[in-house]
């Protein structure tokens, strides 16, 4: 592991939750439209170096290389394993404009001041404690350029109208609020989006605008299977935890877990995820 202080609720290092990362990727660009929905060609033509933080297997920070061949690329990770896989990727697809490291954001990054015109990261909220995140962000503001963007994108839990689907959630939301990483008082939600512009205007970063997206995984849409195949994933990694910090036991969470998922493949079952994009420049 590159960190004893690695926070991460999941295995980062597992190649299951590569796995599971890679897929979860390819949904969200997917689902939310792009890699950049927000912005337009325009908006970016100042922008020559960007940070993609906890990169994972490196699927945003390729997919930006190759749409801007002419932009120079870094993607970090805590996951030894992850790197090594983007950078054979990188190595594979030619990719000379994009590069990955070996780093825990949450200590001090190891670029200097002013080095990027965009800093980036999507869904840290599995990782990332209430406390971190002023310090994160003001040092995702000290690497910025002045006018440089910094661009976050976060999720809620997952919505459904079905009762061990909901239950099932409801408790990874507890295993979150006992982590430290939730900000809902009851535990029963994330609570991070609703956060995300107050840490911005916190840290002294002006918002330049956020971008709502609802990603439906609902029975008649083709995103279900592979939301299906991503939560499988996740619940089977997340079992002996449930048990260990006595949120209930591995037989219960077995049982919800699996009647959750059969749920997903019932001919009414409706669900989606809501996100979040909150983007603003560097004064």
């Amino acid at each position: 592991m590159a960190s004893e202080e690695n926070t991460y609720v999941l295995d980062a290092e597992s190649s299951a939750e590569m796995a599971r990362l890679m897929r979860q990727d390819q949904l969200l660009t997917s689902g939310m439209g792009g890699i950049f929905p927000e912005q337009t060609d325009a908006d970016l033509s100042g922008t020559h170096r960007i940070l993609d933080l906890a990169c994972g297997p490196g699927g945003w920070p390729l997919e930006v290389a190759f749409r801007y061949s002419d932009t120079e690329v870094v993607g970090v990770d805590i996951s030894e394993r992850m790197i090594a896989y983007a950078r054979a990727q990188a190595q594979v697809q030619a990719r000379a404009n994009v590069s990955f490291e070996v780093m825990n954001i949450l200590h001090p990054l190891a670029f200097p001041a002013n080095s990027f015109d965009l800093v980036n990261a999507r869904l840290l909220n599995g990782f990332v404690r209430r406390e971190s995140w002023p310090v994160l962000l003001r040092e995702t503001l000290r690497v910025l350029r002045p006018g440089g963007i910094l661009r976050l994108t976060e999720a809620e839990a997952s919505m459904s109208n079905k009762p061990n689907f909901e239950k099932a959630f409801s408790l990874l939301m507890q295993v979150l609020a006992r982590t430290g990483m939730s900000f809902s008082p009851s535990g029963q939600y994330h609570g991070l989006i609703q956060m995300l512009p107050h840490l911005f205007r916190q840290t002294g970063i002006p918002l330049s605008g956020t971008r709502a997206h609802f990603i439906e995984f609902s029975a008649e849409t083709e995103a279900r299977d592979g939301f299906s195949q991503d939560f499988s994933n996740a619940f089977l990694q997340i079992t002996p935890i449930m048990e260990r910090l006595h949120i209930t036991s591995t037989n219960e969470w077995r049982e919800v877990s699996q009647r959750g998922l059969a749920e997903m493949f019932e001919e009414d079952f409706c669900a989606a995820w809501t996100l979040l994009t909150v983007w603003g420049k560097k004064p």
